[in-house]
């Protein structure tokens, strides 16, 4: 038989009744992330998902990374079905793990009888085979307790499989279980891990970018739609609403006094973006903020920007360390972007001193000299929508 796959599910048994929807969903996204590397057969039992290769033609390696980025996923492993017999599962296992356990120093063997039909208990299973290792590989010591390498054996309802120790999956949940959301992506490290963190809680997920050409150059702008590209690797394909802001900061520039600048153009964000995720049906914003990271980010001014929207505003970032977000950040592939030196346009016209602890009542009352209204609305008038996928593919 040939090598195939095993994903065990995380937080999806949780489900109770609804485990049934969670299930399906996870199936059918996984079947679409394999559709680009060949045929691969993706079916479920007892907790566990399948993907098989249907011929040679397979890239077996590409559905494997592609594999590690699927969300509700807990831990994967590539496995060898067999007969399910003593004989079979020993060959597997000679043939399959045999250069693993040459080079260990010591091993156990861990058995699952999910099939309870099989003849022998899981702690027989794991004596005979362990056993047979021990006569094939007397340079290799058993080691119950240990181990420096683990043989797992599985005696499901179909085979029996054989494999190393499993590697872990991408977790959360099942992306489209969660609803629909708008990241507001800048060019920094923080709202990059902010949309994947919020994906990973089975939330399909577009983007709003806030480009101030030609205080912002087109390197820039290229700099967040790779972001937005590399974030798709885990969340499927992406519309990117890159909205013309240079008027709206202008215009601020001109009316307001300097140390409001800022916390006038995050509530304009704001603002704009509540408009475009409800046109595009988002049930909420995310951002990257993170609290006392910079000024805007104080209790008090992201008190007052929020108060703009009526749709909830998640901050996944919010008690994280920078040091714990640029993990992340490497994690997921985005940090070598992010650190790329094209400012956005939260640099443009930034104040000398700003206000971190602003009065709504003075904001407020700044902003009715404006015209907030036909500043949103051109905002989202000179709005262009660019759908961005993985360059490595099994993201449609």
């Amino acid at each position: 038989m040939n090598e195939i796959f095993l994903l065990k599910l995380g937080e999806v048994v949780l489900k109770g009744l609804n485990r049934f929807s969670f299930e399906n969903k996870l199936k059918s996204n996984i079947a679409r992330r394999m559709r680009p590397y060949g045929s691969f057969n993706v079916h479920i039992a007892q907790s566990t998902i399948y993907v098989e290769p249907q011929n040679d033609d397979c890239d077996v390696d590409g559905a494997w990374d592609a594999c590690h980025t699927v969300f509700g996923i807990a831990a994967i492993c590539r496995c060898r079905p067999c007969e399910k017999n003593l004989d079979a599962i020993f060959q597997a296992v000679e043939d399959y793990l045999g250069d693993d356990l040459s080079m260990a120093r010591s091993f156990k063997v861990e058995s699952k009888r999910a099939d309870k039909r099989f003849p022998m208990t899981s702690i027989q299973l794991s004596q005979e085979i362990g056993g047979r290792i021990a006569e094939a590989f007397p340079q290799v010591a058993v080691d119950v307790h240990n181990p420096d390498y683990t043989v797992y054996v599985e005696v499901r309802e179909q085979a029996a499989y054989v494999h190393g120790p499993a590697e872990p999956g991408a977790g959360g949940l099942p992306t489209g279980m969660g609803g629909r959301a708008a990241v507001l992506l800048s060019g920094g490290i923080d709202s990059p891990v902010a949309g994947y963190m919020i994906a990973k809680r089975g939330v399909e997920i577009e983007s709003i970018h806030f480009f101030s050409y030609p205080y912002t150059s087109e390197q820039a702008k290229e700099k967040v739609l790779e972001l937005a590209r590399l974030m798709t690797r885990y969340s499927g394909r992406m519309t990117v609403n890159v909205v013309g802001f240079t008027k709206v900061q202008e215009v601020i520039r001109d009316q307001c006094p300097e140390e409001y600048f800022t916390i006038i153009m995050r509530r304009f964000m704001m603002r704009i973006a509540e408009k475009i995720a409800r046109q595009d049906g988002c049930k909420c914003l995310v951002t990257g903020e993170n609290l006392g990271q910079v000024a805007s980010q104080t209790m008090e001014a992201m008190a007052v920007t929020g108060a703009v929207v009526d749709m909830p505003l998640f901050h996944p970032l919010i008690g994280m360390d920078k040091k714990d977000i640029i993990a992340i950040a490497q994690k997921i592939g985005t940090l070598e972007t992010s650190i790329l030196p094209y400012e956005d346009c939260c640099t443009v016209f930034t104040p000398r001193h700003p206000k971190t602890k602003p009065s709504l009542r003075e904001v407020e009352a700044i902003e009715a000299k404006m015209d907030v209204e036909g500043l949103v609305a051109h905002a989202i008038e000179n709005t262009e929508k660019v759908t961005v996928r993985y360059h490595g593919g099994g993201n449609g």
